[in-house]
């Protein structure tokens, strides 16, 4: 399903279209997964591996047709911006595993309308995780939930599995 998406700020270029990745986009959503990555190191503390690169089974379970996986690649325009990744598709709750878009395209409205044409193209309750420490994505996901559900949303913390070290996780749970 591909849905196009108008940004909220005005000076958005165009619009934003997230259709379900292609094997033509595997090569693109590796190297923003990189990116991604690479942002998120200085809120989790991660480092790449002895190549250089970061981890990346997220990625490879939806570009590789994991059941109940899908990856949705954020376009403005013909440039690959960003990405989804969703699991729980085979079950009763999405989760959007992973978010990403170029810093160029930030706090311009893509952001919000690219997460809100992934969760339309996804119909059912959702949930989002993020870190505490991530302010830019704690408002985010918190003006993401409220556009999506108005105040039914709920949040929670809960722990890291398999990382007593860190601290807990965010959870948004955006009701269908």
């Amino acid at each position: 399903m591909t849905t196009a998406a108008r940004p909220a700020h005005p000076t958005a270029p165009v619009p934003v279209v997230v259709p379900p990745a292609t094997p033509d986009d595997h090569e693109a959503l590796t190297h923003l997964w990189q990116l991604f990555r690479h942002d998120l190191s200085a809120v989790t503390g991660a480092l790449p591996d002895r190549r250089g690169r970061f981890r990346d089974e997220r990625l490879r379970a939806a570009l590789d047709g994991a059941p109940g996986w899908q990856a949705h690649v954020l376009r403005l325009g013909d440039a690959p911006a960003g990405f989804a990744l969703v699991r729980g598709l085979d079950g009763g709750t999405r989760v959007l595993s992973a978010f990403f878009v170029v810093a160029a395209a930030r706090r311009r409205g893509v952001g919000l309308a690219a997460a809100s044409v992934v969760l339309a193209a996804h119909p059912g309750p959702w949930e989002v995780a993020f870190q505490d420490a991530n302010a830019p994505a704690v408002a985010f996901w918190r003006r993401v939930a409220t556009t999506a559900a108005g105040e039914a949303w709920t949040e929670e913390r809960r722990p890291v599995p398999g990382r007593p070290d860190l601290p807990p996780d965010v959870w948004i749970h955006i009701p269908a």
